[in-house]
């Protein structure tokens, strides 16, 4: 009796997982799996009746209703795999082989080092990694990681026609690019996106990739757990000198086999639509363990479009570091053991947070024998959303967020709940400063305007350094490009050595955009945004501080050459 309880137990779950794994109707499907659904949602009353009679039995037909269930969850597969795989394309990059990052999927415990080496007088090195079709006009995405540094870029689609690629745009800090073929030599296939803040651990999934270059491969799983945050690897700066950290939030974890050159595939619900974009694996053998992560795709459908647009993403910015509330905290800062937020520890000078009059933590406390910041505001909403933890706030940002969008916080300063507003910047780094000077490099020949110059924001300790007010903004311009239309102009670039408070030497003293065409600056990006808004030939106005004095400068723009940078 024991056996056939337990037959009859495992019969009720196949069907079950069936039934949610095929409730779904993928886009373009076949008749067939069009009335799967329909089909399925009479399986499970069979089965119980089936059990029911297994049991007074002592019979065991449980297996034919699930060789039944099985056989139509394979049948959903097969249609997912039919129809998304044309839209999943393998690519292979010929970079610097010092530059390289092979085989795609990078690996938190070590990096992947060994590519395949060409006999070319300049050492470099293939890799491979997958991506998929955005849209009809020959837009890819992938991974940043995937593309990095690539000099050569070769697509290969599922019917096996090659093209050759070129780079629109790249974030490393949301590890996603675009890169684009000629639409008119293929018929091209976009997969559909989902909404990845509806995704549930438990959710079926399917990823479809080209793991150690064999493409076309899929594999399935489940939804392992979701609001994974991943650190990214470009290591900017915060605009201080101290090399600030970000993280990638609303990360999908999933069991579904992920390896070495999944990175920049799809990550699919059963309807075949896209919720992720593989990215890195937990592992300590440079293969799946079980633990792949996903850049979700509420991300990615932000991303996206702004990379195919301008070539760089600006992230909006608050300027704090901290971490989320735990019980210990909480009862070493006088507040219930069930408070949550995110608590503040630091605040970066010049940033949003401190012209809010955000606080950082101030005071240590010792919790399990380690000393612990403690008594900074404590943010428990943000724009109207409640903020659980720090990961939360993250989310917001990369989900709602926008340069220059006006948000409140709801914090907690001494036990007594305040709002503070709190104006979003682009958020400080390599990425921001250089949008001017590159802007996308695509976007030269989409006749994007391009003024030539490399910088970073003006902090309050470089404004102080170059004896300007504390609160003065704009964009510090560090170098020019010679011959580039800011050279031409007279645009100065900086001149002095000043060793920062972390103790890092940059050079400051030069130009400080503040406005173009009376339109203020406040940051490089600004200044990238405002520049990108034009055509070459277009002339604008620049409103700039030299020496402390304000001047204004007439700029010719120019299209970007071959040799500019």
């Amino acid at each position: 009796m024991g056996k056939v309880r337990i037959g009859t137990l495992t019969a009720l779950l196949v069907v079950a997982l069936a039934l949610s794994a095929c409730s779904t109707v993928l886009p373009g499907a076949t008749t067939s799996l069009n009335n799967l659904g329909s089909t399925l949602s009479t399986l499970l009353p069979r089965a119980q009746t089936a059990a029911a009679s297994a049991a007074s039995a002592n019979t065991a037909p449980q297996a034919a209703a699930a060789a039944v269930t099985v056989g139509d969850l394979q049948a959903a597969l097969e249609q997912v795999y039919a129809a998304v795989n044309p839209s999943v394309v393998n690519i292979r990059v010929v970079m610097q082989a010092e530059t390289g990052t092979i085989q795609g999927t990078p690996n938190r415990q070590f990096p992947f080092g060994q590519g395949t080496p060409d006999q070319n007088t300049t050492p470099q090195a293939t890799a491979e990694g997958s991506g998929f079709v955005w849209d009809k006009q020959g837009h890819i995405v992938t991974n940043n990681h995937v593309v990095d540094g690539a000099t050569e870029i070769t697509v290969t689609f599922s019917d096996g026609t090659s093209l050759p690629a070129e780079k629109v745009g790249s974030d490393a800090d949301s590890d996603l690019a675009v890169i684009k073929v000629d639409p008119a030599k293929i018929a091209l296939q976009p997969v559909a996106v989902a909404d990845s803040t509806q995704v549930k651990p438990g959710q079926l999934v399917v990823a479809i990739g080209n793991p150690f270059g064999l493409e076309g491969s899929m594999s399935f799983g489940i939804v392992s757990a979701v609001g994974r945050s991943l650190p990214t690897s470009s290591g900017t700066s915060d605009g201080t000198g101290r090399m600030a950290s970000y993280t990638i939030p609303d990360v999908i974890q999933t069991d579904a086999p992920v390896n070495p050159g999944n990175s920049g595939g799809v990550l699919l619900d059963l309807a075949g639509n896209l919720i992720g974009v593989p990215t890195a694996i937990e592992s300590s053998v440079n293969s799946s363990a079980g633990v792949g992560f996903a850049v979700p795709s509420v991300v990615v459908q932000k991303v996206v479009p702004e990379l195919i647009e301008k070539g760089v993403f600006v992230h909006p910015y608050i300027g704090i570091s901290g971490g989320s509330l735990t019980s210990q905290v909480a009862q070493a800062m006088d507040l219930p053991e069930t408070q949550r937020g995110a608590l503040v520890v630091s605040v970066t000078a010049g940033s949003p947070a401190e012209k809010a009059g955000l606080r950082g933590s101030a005071k240590q406390a010792e919790i399990n024998g380690e000393q612990v910041q403690v008594g900074g505001d404590v943010i428990t909403a943000i724009g109207g959303q409640p903020v659980k933890d720090f990961e939360d706030l993250t989310a917001y940002l990369a989900r709602w967020g926008k340069v220059g969008q006006r948000v409140e916080l709801s914090i907690l300063r001494d036990g007594k709940t305040e709002t503070l507003a709190l104006t979003l910047a682009a958020r400080p780094g390599s990425k921001t400063a250089a949008a001017t000077s590159k802007g996308g490099e695509s976007q030269a020949t989409a006749g994007n305007a391009w003024l030539g110059v490399n910088g970073t924001d003006l902090t309050a300790e470089f404004a102080e350094a170059m004896d300007l007010d504390r609160n003065q903004t704009g964009a510090l311009i560090a170098t020019v490009t010679r011959g580039s239309p800011a050279d031409k102009a007279g645009l100065r670039g900086s001149f002095m050595a000043y060793q920062t408070q972390a103790g890092e030497e940059v050079m400051i003293g030069g130009d400080v955009v503040t406005a173009v065409d009376g339109k203020a600056v406040e940051t490089m990006s600004d200044l990238a945004t405002a520049i990108q808004a034009h055509m070459s030939g277009d002339q604008v106005e620049l409103t700039v501080l030299r020496d402390g004095k304000a001047l204004k400068v007439e700029v010719t723009l120019a299209a970007r050459s071959a040799t500019s940078n």
